[in-house]
């Protein structure tokens, strides 16, 4: 499935940028810098002056008694500029004026002379001149000038520099905060993507595979849209909104692409991100403007990834007034939704992994009125995903697709992905021309558990701990009627487990108290063989006890399993946060919770010891076995303690085994691996839950 690059999204041509608007052939700071640069070459070469500074003493010693003085020009009352006789400035004492050359016609003043105040300067060229005759004295003249030139720039020049640093700032500004135009003031505009005849999708239904239940409601949408008389005829109105809902990585989002593809209508496209912004009015503004805009291209599509960003439910916040951004722009769109606006020929697909804290009035009839959930895909649908994301890999021929699929149950359509490019990555580190069987069973061990590190180092002592630990995981697993069936037992560390056991869960719709008993039972056997084979226990069971501590709470105070507690459930379906400011029970009554949580998990952990003790000889046959093989497998468990007892109660028909093999598609879950206390929280893959533990702390 090939992705889309920002050109094609856009629509943008050779010579564009990335908002679809050709390119200046000038860049237009390049103007800027050149007005400034002839701002002030003006200034330099106006203000540039031929006249030298002199002082008081020179010009008096010098020029007035040896009366080499023209004549003396006083400019605004501020200096007084000094005009050299012709036949004089070829005197050895004025050479600073020809500067080199022996020119003697230099046009003046020659020399400059600030003179304080006119009254003293006055006072003091007559005192210098007393002893000289009245016909050689120099009487000064007055001027005011201005210089109209260096005003000018004086005045303009800081105003230009003020509004070139306004636009750089303003337009540094717009591409990081504003939308739609790259303008502050269209801030307030939509920021979808239009998909339209220029710019297509080319994702098709034909590229999305699995879904087909979720494609079949879809392709209705695309129906209404291509043929709306076909349904209006009867009297049908067309769905005002569709919502996608699913675990991540099963493929919402490429499926709206394919809408976008398959309808041949304008088709907007954003995330509930896009709406949020700092400012004040921001969401709600682009509410109506993208609404405004799909009027004008009606019938039309507008898909909002990720709704859950701006649709959760409202007056939640602790924070009172730190929602009320977010809650308009949630009013908006549920008025633009079905409001007393007319939007008909718009639909709005979202999607969304978290449908359980979107706002009630979202989800209701007139709004949302389809809701399409996009399920984990089972082997079948496995197997058409697993064929689209090997085609660009070189295979083995001898690669079994029903096999991989078999092996990959619970995986999302993301996770298969990423199966496949795993094993074209290890095949690669191999050094192999193909990627074979082997790589994909490692790569999915990759993923559900982590790389493998056999170069850790682990004492024998640690590792016999570990053996036993697992052993008695995989024993305990193969006596309990309902305990999930064995896949594999490891004691080689991979990613941060010291050691794994892999089953298969049989998917359930529901489960019984005896089934989440002997799954605790299973859970504990762990920590019992410790005891029982060392006399201590280790922090090697955390990840053990976290989830039997969860379960326990979960049977005792959700499911009402327990006596004493009775008929009653305190969890929260509605996902409102309904019980979020204070718990539905009294102090009495978790004390009583706590009593039975701690009942029930001591008798598990009692029976599993049982169980050990009852099976001991084949227990810690199997913990040598895992010392020596450090890997076993089911077959492995069968010559130890014979089949399992529960194989053969009902004898399986071809009919049966069908039906088990559509419904064993829960995640190979590698439980109770052997960890230390955890250093750091990590994510696991959504198609494997609790996989990996934390090492052992040294």
């Amino acid at each position: 499935m090939a992705n889309e690059s920002n050109t094609e999204k856009k629509g943008n041509k050779p010579g564009s940028n990335l908002t679809g608007e050709p390119k200046p052939r000038i860049n237009i700071y390049w103007v800027y810098a050149l007005i400034a640069l002839a701002f002030i070459g003006i200034q330099f070469f106006s203000s540039r002056q031929q006249t030298i500074d002199i002082t008081w003493k020179r010009f008096e010693q010098e020029m007035l008694k040896n009366q080499d003085v023209e004549k003396i020009i006083v400019v605004n009352k501020e200096k007084a500029e000094v005009f050299i006789k012709p036949d004089r400035i070829g005197l050895d004492r004025y050479k600073d004026i020809r500067k080199g050359t022996n020119k003697t016609n230099i046009p003046g003043p020659h020399y400059v002379l600030l003179i304080g105040s006119v009254d003293r300067f006055d006072e003091r060229l007559e005192a210098a001149q007393k002893d000289l005759p009245d016909e050689n004295k120099v009487s000064p003249l007055y001027e005011n000038r201005r210089d109209l030139v260096g005003e000018l720039i004086g005045w303009l020049l800081p105003v230009i520099l003020l509004v070139v640093i306004w636009i750089f700032l303003f337009r540094r500004f717009n591409k990081g905060m504003a939308g739609g135009s790259g303008n502050i003031f269209n801030v307030g505009k939509s920021k979808a993507t239009l998909f339209d005849k220029e710019s297509k999708v080319k994702i098709n239904f034909n590229d999305v595979a699995g879904l087909e239940e979720a494609k079949v409601e879809i392709k209705e949408i695309v129906d209404f849209l291509k043929n709306p008389k076909k349904y209006t005829e009867l009297g049908g109105k067309i769905p005002k909104g569709v919502l996608l809902i699913g675990p991540p990585g099963t493929g919402k989002t490429l499926l709206a692409k394919a809408v976008a593809g398959e309808a041949h209508v304008p088709f907007f496209s954003l995330t509930g991100s896009d709406f949020v912004e700092m400012f004040v009015g921001v969401g709600a503004s682009r509410v109506r403007d993208l609404f405004a805009q799909s009027k004008v291209k009606a019938p039309c599509i507008v898909f909002i990834d990720e709704i859950d960003a701006i649709g959760r439910a409202r007056g939640r916040n602790l924070n009172i007034g730190a929602n009320d951004e977010r809650e308009n722009t949630l009013n908006q769109l549920l008025s633009e939704m079905d409001g007393f606006g007319d939007n008909s020929g718009v639909i709005v697909m979202a999607a969304t992994n978290r449908v359980d804290i979107l706002d009630r009035a979202l989800l209701r009839a007139g709004r949302f009125d389809r809701q399409i959930h996009v399920e984990l895909p089972d082997l079948n649908e496995r197997r058409d995903i697993f064929k689209v994301h090997i085609k660009p890999l070189k295979l083995d021929p001898t690669i079994d697709l029903d096999f991989l699929a078999r092996q990959t149950p619970g995986f999302s359509g993301a996770d298969i992905a990423n199966v496949c490019n795993e094993a074209a990555l290890i095949a690669a580190r191999r050094e192999k021309k193909e990627v074979g069987r082997q790589d994909f069973l490692d790569a999915v061990d990759r993923i559900v558990a982590g790389l493998e590190k056999k170069n850790k180092i682990i004492s024998r002592h640690e590792k016999r701990t570990i053996a036993y630990h697992e052993a008695g995981h995989a024993t305990a697993s193969w006596f309990l009627k309902y305990a999930n069936p064995l896949v594999k037992v490891t004691i080689v560390p991979r990613g941060r487990a010291l050691g794994a056991a892999w089953y298969l869960p049989e998917e359930r719709q529901i489960t019984t108290t005896e089934q989440l008993f002997d799954d605790i039972c299973v859970g504990l056997s762990g920590r019992a063989a410790e005891e029982m084979e060392f006399g201590h226990i280790s922090t090697g069971a955390l990840n053990d006890l976290e989830r039997v501590t969860k379960q326990a709470y979960a049977m005792v105070s959700y499911f009402g399993m327990s006596k004493k507690i009775g008929h009653l459930s305190f969890y929260d379906s509605t996902g409102q946060s309904d019980y979020f400011f204070a718990k539905p029970y009294s102090n009495k009554t978790a004390e009583t919770i706590d009593e039975e949580v701690h009942l029930l998990i001591d008798k598990a952990y009692e029976r599993a010891k049982k169980l050990l003790k009852d099976n001991k000889d084949g227990w810690k046959k199997l913990a040598e076995k895992l010392l020596e093989t450090e890997v076993i497998f089911k077959e492995d468990l069968e010559l130890i303690f014979g089949k399992r007892p529960f194989d053969d109660e009902e004898p399986e028909t071809d009919e049966k085994k069908k039906k088990r093999v559509k419904k064993q598609d829960a995640p190979v879950e590698p439980a109770g691996l052997f960890t230390a206390p955890p250093v750091e929280k990590q994510e696991q893959p959504q198609a494997v839950k609790n996989t990996e533990e934390e090492e052992k702390n040294e």
